[in-house]
């Protein structure tokens, strides 16, 4: 029993080749999935899926190296989980950096027309764009004042004219604020 929590619990490396393993993969992927694009982190297609799968898979080993103990596992995992926390803090407190970084968000469609060099830009097709517009309820890319990929990723979309629901919230408003009227002069 006492050979196998040895196993188990005795890291096969030293504590400093994690530290700087951790923190350069760290790093290499912080630069290659900027490099890439915002895409890969908010809008992701079966072939993206597939390469953070794979890339999680192999860098795996470039942070905890030659050590199968859940004692490594849980130094190479919380190591990463610090150095996150120390890099989002920073860039927080320190905004220009955060916008260099991270870049700005990209407007992809305005006032109804799609921005196609945006588009090649950023990798993503006129399918792939009207599909998100639909998950969010929008028929048609021409009812969208602007859509933009954010920094993180996502897609939002803000339409032209309200959508039904501030329709009608607006239509019923204002036909309860004339029946007040009415019956305030009749008394």
């Amino acid at each position: 029993m006492h050979t196998l929590l040895t196993e188990l619990l005795t890291p096969g490396e030293p504590l400093i080749a994690k530290v700087i393993r951790t923190v350069v993969v760290y790093v290499f992927l912080l630069i290659g999935l900027r490099l890439a694009g915002k895409r890969e982190l908010g809008q992701l297609n079966p072939f993206d899926l597939v390469v953070l799968l794979v890339l999680s898979n192999t860098l795996q080993n470039a942070i905890i190296g030659n050590d199968n103990s859940i004692t490594g596992g849980l130094i190479g995992a919380a190591l990463l989980l610090v150095i996150n926390y120390a890099v989002v803090r920073y860039l927080f407190l320190h905004p220009k950096i955060d916008t260099m970084a991270e870049g700005d968000a990209v407007i992809l469609v305005q006032s109804g027309e799609v921005v196609e060099g945006a588009l090649k830009r950023e990798l993503i097709t006129r399918a792939e764009l009207a599909s998100a517009a639909r998950r969010q309820g929008i028929d048609n890319l021409s009812e969208i004042e602007c859509a933009r990929l954010e920094v993180g990723g996502a897609l939002t979309f803000v339409l032209k004219h309200p959508s039904s629901d501030e329709y009608w919230r607006k239509e019923t408003s204002e036909r309860l604020r004339r029946i007040e009227e009415m019956l305030t002069h009749r008394a």
